[in-house]
């Protein structure tokens, strides 16, 4: 006979852990164990039956995680600042500057390489993670500094963000771009992998006081040092040296130079420019060799697909060079940041009023600029050898991979809409007049938007009904006294008879349906019923824009 098992020692009972049991088990506050959390991806999780677990009301994490934090160098760290904490106090209550003094440049240091190398086993691993990384770092890279968010983390998210931007500019990794109220979104392409973040517009930013900044800032901690290591790889990987080498900037009065914004701005030509290297020749070389033999041994599916792939990559190799005969210069109510990343990132060359920023390269009177980046509708001077555009020109032309007519870009006109090159085209939703215009020039398939009947009320159905059944009796027997003798009664269209019988084959099937699939059907057309409402109300308003445009035209 077997050994008789005890309540709460076998199954969901020892499976789980309730938060409380875990802080005594690791002897952590609250805010530590959550700090340890994040940094090490562990998460609470919710028991099948909470009531052999051990109640409802609890927060429960599984057993063998909790363990596996047991084992962490980083909760050594942690308690070794508790120590230092202790002391730096008990020196300052005792005015003990000296002490004090020292015991801050032995501040103990948490290093978190192991955590990075540990969740990101390879660096394309590293890469599918990198969205939320970056949208996180330059996020604080504009806040303004203050008591929650010091200096030295504004300044190194600053850092590295500019790092990165250098090397997309460099690489010329850049795919797409869209402008929305959240921010810029920015799409890059990396060794096969996607990557998309958003950037703030370049506003006073409100720090709001509703935030837990803590948890943020274990977030930015892990960030920061998982793009460090990223922004390492990168740059080696076009062999250039990481860090940039700064020397020749000199020191400002806090003795940063290298935290500059000039610095960072300065040095966006100077990695934009570089020219390829032997060893990228070399490889590109070989690569090409390799791919001729590989293609002498693909059929001919295989090789249809190899040639549309290669057809795509020559396409993104075209579009690298969009803005390599076009010579920019900005005005200073444009944002010029993103519009000098996205131009140097496409091979144009922009410059800037020397007064407003350091880094220029020429000024505006040069002969040779040919676009001329504005937002007023009115200038003092203008020179008749440039187009004067509005910022909006560079998105749509980075998005439409070639260089867009400036008829509806020039100073004061009225902008094309600025579509999303995020929304793919389905069918059954709404697709812009000017999307449909470009799908057709590039030869695309265009969906067919198929509308929904508009619900009618009961009323009017019920009217439709007697309708239908007065129609009925009058091509009956019943109605035949009423039809004139020698009038010949036209046959019906073959179509509408067809259409006719399969409605009534779709009515019987829905009836014959069992009651589960009917409510899954139901819901199904429910959602498409919502789906042309929204795009017959997109039409309904895109139809009244219009007819106020014409309205002011003829105005005018």
């Amino acid at each position: 006979m077997g050994r008789e098992r005890k309540k709460g020692q076998s199954g969901a009972a020892v499976a789980y852990i309730s938060r409380n049991q875990a802080l005594k088990k690791l002897q952590l506050t609250l805010p530590d164990f959550r700090r340890l959390c994040i940094l090490k991806g562990i998460f609470p999780v919710e028991p099948k039956h909470k009531k052999k677990v051990g109640g409802a009301g609890k927060t429960y994490y599984l057993t063998k995680d909790i363990q596996f934090l047991a084992h962490e160098p980083v909760l050594a760290k942690m308690r070794n600042f508790k120590v230092f904490v202790k002391r730096l106090r008990r020196a300052m209550g005792r005015d003990d500057l000296e002490q004090a003094e020292r015991l801050s440049s032995n501040e103990p240091v948490m290093p978190l390489d192991h955590i990075v190398r540990e969740r990101y086993p390879t660096f394309v691993d590293a890469l599918r993670d990198m969205d939320d990384c970056l949208s996180m770092v330059f996020l604080f890279a504009t806040l303004p500094q203050e008591n929650r968010v010091k200096r030295k983390v504004v300044q190194k998210c600053r850092r590295l963000s500019v790092e990165f931007m250098h090397y997309v500019m460099a690489s010329n990794r850049l795919r797409k771009v869209f402008i929305s109220i959240k921010g810029i979104y920015y799409q890059v392409e990396i060794q096969g992998e996607t990557i998309t973040w958003v950037v703030p517009h370049q506003f006073a930013q409100h720090t709001p006081s509703d935030i837990d900044f803590r948890i943020m800032l274990t977030f930015l901690e892990l960030y920061t040092t998982l793009l460090g290591f990223i922004n390492y790889h990168l740059f080696t990987s076009l062999n250039l040296h990481y860090p940039p080498m700064l020397s020749e900037f000199p020191p400002t009065e806090d003795g940063e130079g290298a935290e500059n914004d000039e610095v960072f701005e300065s040095l966006a030509h100077q990695l934009a420019t570089l020219p390829k290297t032997a060893l990228e020749t070399e490889e590109a070389e070989q690569d090409e060799e390799l791919a001729q033999l590989v293609d002498a041994d693909l059929n001919a599916d295989e090789q249809a697909q190899r040639d549309a792939t290669r057809k795509q990559e020559e396409e993104v190799e075209k579009a690298r060079g969009l803005f390599s005969h076009c010579r920019f210069f900005l005005g200073r109510e444009v944002p010029r940041e993103p519009l000098v990343f996205i131009i140097r990132c496409f091979g144009g060359t922009v410059s800037w009023s020397s007064t407003q920023a350091a880094g220029a390269t020429y000024q505006e009177d040069d002969d040779t600029v040919t676009h001329h980046i504005v937002d007023r509708p009115k200038q003092m001077h203008r020179y008749l050898s440039r187009y004067y555009l509005q910022p909006q020109w560079v998105f749509d032309c980075i998005n439409a991979k070639r260089l867009l007519p400036v008829d509806q870009y020039l100073a004061g006109a009225n902008l094309p809409p600025h579509l999303s090159p995020f929304v793919e085209a389905a069918e059954g939703e709404y697709i812009p007049p000017e999307q449909v215009e470009r799908m057709e020039e590039e030869g695309e398939e265009i969906p067919v938007m198929e509308l929904e009947p508009a619900r009618k009320s009961k009323k009017r159905k019920a009217m439709e009904e007697e309708e239908e059944t007065m129609k009925e009796e009058l091509h009956s027997g019943a109605g035949e006294a009423l039809i004139r003798p020698g009038v010949v009664e036209k046959p019906e269209d073959p179509n509408k008879l067809a259409k006719k019988q399969a409605e009534e084959e779709k009515r019987l099937a829905i009836m014959a349906m069992p009651k589960k699939k009917k409510r899954l059907y139901g819901k199904i057309m429910q959602s498409r019923q919502k789906k042309s409402t929204e795009v017959r109300k997109l039409k309904q308003r895109r139809e009244v824009l219009e007819q106020q445009k014409g309205k002011k035209a003829k105005a005018k």
